[in-house]
């Protein structure tokens, strides 16, 4: 039989925080099954499960929450480390969630995922005083199941070990541009070795000219079975405005079919001029993402 916890907070309207737990090895068919229902908004928690094999994280101090139904099934999960993501999870199991982080004391980085439960979930947060950096309510989620429209920049390669010391820099600066704050904060061994691991992964795609100097770099932030999604694009400054974008992305595209059938992205919806390369380039819109920054 599963075990059940008990309510950690009730809620504003007065409802119990409902059948929650931290899943085990057993639920992982059943998270993995959860997470395939829409393999384009879940490919974050999909492609824990291909490093990981099991329900379980195995970085430290990160669980997955799991909703069950009164009949047992897994009706929705949380992945709650240092970002929280829900996955297949209503308002309903997204308040829920909130509930559960608001009483743990954790103070994670972000909420990152559909924008109906992100918000939910930061909502249950905010009633507690939790206060944000940012939110970023309105993100496209945009995918791509073909070639795209556009010839590739032949430029673009997954990137050589040699090029560690190039890109690092880079990576941080496309980090800073977006959060607003260095990602070496607090110490840069954390950062560095996730930027080293997406090199040995060949998740990470960039043009280092000949002086050794990046042009453009992205990432393939998540990688499962059947979907990629791309992260961290960064074009130097000295080369923006000269229209190659489009053709660096389209060759991010066609690096990252390699991996996985299906390639996606989520960008801010204010971001005007990249929503147009994208556009320019094959994506389409199928969904919403939030981003709450803390």
């Amino acid at each position: 039989m599963r075990s059940r916890v008990a309510p950690w907070l009730a809620s504003r309207s007065g409802h119990s925080a409902g059948p929650v737990r931290p899943l085990v090895h057993q639920d992982t068919a059943a998270l993995a099954e959860l997470a395939g229902r829409d393999p384009v908004a879940n490919v974050f928690v999909a492609s824990q499960l291909v490093a990981g094999k099991s329900a379980v994280p195995s970085s430290l101090g990160t669980v997955m929450l799991g909703y069950f139904e009164d009949d047992g099934e897994l009706a929705a999960a949380c992945w709650v480390g240092a970002n929280v993501v829900p996955v297949q999870a209503t308002t309903l199991h997204a308040g829920t969630f909130g509930r559960w982080l608001a009483s743990s004391g954790r103070k994670p980085a972000s909420i990152f995922g559909p924008a109906e439960a992100v918000l939910a979930i930061f909502d249950e947060l905010e009633a507690t005083g939790v206060k944000p950096a940012d939110v970023r309510a309105n993100q496209p989620l945009l995918v791509m199941a073909a070639d795209p429209i556009l010839p590739g920049n032949p430029g673009l390669v997954p990137t050589r070990g040699e090029n560690f010391a190039a890109i690092l820099p880079a990576a941080a600066a496309m980090f800073e541009e977006e959060v607003g704050y260095s990602p070496f904060v607090g110490g840069e061994d954390h950062y560095r070795r996730r930027i080293a691991a997406l090199i040995d992964q060949g998740h990470s795609l960039s043009h280092v000219n000949d002086a050794g100097e990046v042009i453009f770099k992205a990432d393939l932030g998540a990688v499962s079975v059947d979907a990629s999604q791309i992260q961290g694009v960064w074009l130097n400054p000295d080369y923006r405005g000269r229209g190659l974008s489009a053709g660096y992305m389209a060759a991010v595209v066609r690096l990252a079919q390699r991996h996985a059938p299906l390639t996606s992205l989520y960008v801010n919806d204010y971001n005007v001029r990249a929503r147009a390369t994208y556009q320019h380039v094959g994506f389409r819109q199928v969904g919403t993402f939030a981003t709450v920054l803390f």
